[in-house]
């Protein structure tokens, strides 16, 4: 009897009507479904089944059913297996360093591995350059000024004392023109001072 070749890459999608199997590649994880194989007594079998569910004749027959669909399509899905396979090996390559099975696109032809085990020096080249274009770039940006037009200085206000709108920055507010700065408000005699100044200039009071 001949043996038959397997691998540990597919998956059997095969039903009581016919065959097919779907075959992945081991790195990306893509490949082909091979073409479906129709299993006659497989359809004979299911009319079976259908009928005795309809007379309701319990589950004698339909046991008997499968039981000749096993013995029949044992041989049969041997079969359609071996078919699957031929028909699909033009596209699939097994690394002799890892044993893997690939697709041609996971497969460097040049040293006849795959790409896991001997990655593609022009491809890995392309995503080194980029990867170091990205750094220099980080660099770059990382050496530039962006807050050299930003007060740091001055106390930051978030929002207008007067109106209430949020500040956008500057000295005065884009909504009703005042200073955006605080007046400080001296506690003996009431007068506004400018912000950050430490005594009255009204009474000499010391403020904050």
């Amino acid at each position: 009897m001949a043996l038959i070749e397997f691998t540990d890459n597919y998956e059997d999608l095969s039903t009581d009507v016919g065959f097919q199997f779907k075959f992945l590649c081991e790195r990306c994880g893509n490949g082909y479904m091979s073409e479906f194989q129709s299993f006659t007594a497989g359809k004979a079998m299911g009319f079976l089944r259908a009928a005795t569910s309809l007379l309701g004749r319990g589950h004698g027959v339909v046991d008997s059913a499968y039981e000749i669909q096993r013995a029949v399509g044992g041989p049969a899905h041997d079969n359609a297996l071996k078919l699957a396979i031929a028909e699909v090996r033009p596209h699939f390559h097994q690394c002799s360093r890892c044993g893997e099975w690939v697709c041609d696109v996971c497969w460097n032809a040049r040293v006849s591995l795959c790409e896991q085990c001997a990655p593609d020096t022009q491809e890995e080249l392309a995503a080194m350059q980029q990867e170091a274009r990205l750094d220099q770039l980080r660099d770059r940006v990382n050496d530039t000024d962006y807050t050299s037009e930003i007060n740091v200085k001055d106390e930051a206000v978030a929002f207008c004392p007067h109106c209430g709108a949020k500040a956008t920055g500057g000295k005065f507010c884009n909504e009703c023109g005042k200073p955006l700065a605080a007046a400080s408000v001296c506690s003996e005699c009431g007068s506004e001072n400018p912000s950050g100044a430490r005594f009255c200039s009204e009474c000499g009071g010391k403020l904050g």
